[in-house]
């Protein structure tokens, strides 16, 4: 393990970028390579299984014909697959931009580079969720 740790230091990131979507936060590290992404310590395909999460997180390296220049690491943390694969998607796209410029215009008009804010609104007290009442009864 701390032979691994080493060697990915070794390395030198060539961009950075924090992806975030509800709940959970993908921190995204671009490295020179052959199209590798390790999400988690595993690959992308293992980690997420469903191939729609997979055609997410690779969307921004399509649009920008990147898909086989970098490899990536990314760390995922909170949410559900749905928010990860999202924080992972608007995380690459963070840092394509961080590497080049010229990925700006084409990730800012697909809405890679828009943070999701729709979040789950908070139960209320004195109702069931949050917008349900409670089941009225006259009698």
């Amino acid at each position: 393990m701390a032979i691994k740790k080493e060697i990915e230091k070794q390395e030198i990131n060539l961009g950075l970028g924090t992806g975030r979507r509800k709940t959970a936060v993908a921190r995204v590290y671009l490295r020179e390579g052959q199209g590798k992404i390790v999400v988690n310590g595993r690959d992308v395909d293992e980690y997420f299984g469903n191939p729609l999460y997979v055609y997410m997180v690779k969307q921004p390296l399509a649009v920008t014909d990147t898909l086989t220049k970098f490899d990536l690491i990314i760390n995922v943390a909170g949410g559900g697959p749905t928010g990860q694969a999202g924080a992972c998607r608007h995380g690459i796209a963070r840092a394509l931009v961080e590497q080049d410029e010229n990925n700006l215009t084409i990730l800012r008009s697909t809405g890679f580079l828009t943070r999701d804010s729709r979040m789950v609104e908070r139960k209320k007290y004195g109702q069931r969720g949050a917008r349900r009442k409670f089941q009225f009864s006259k009698r």
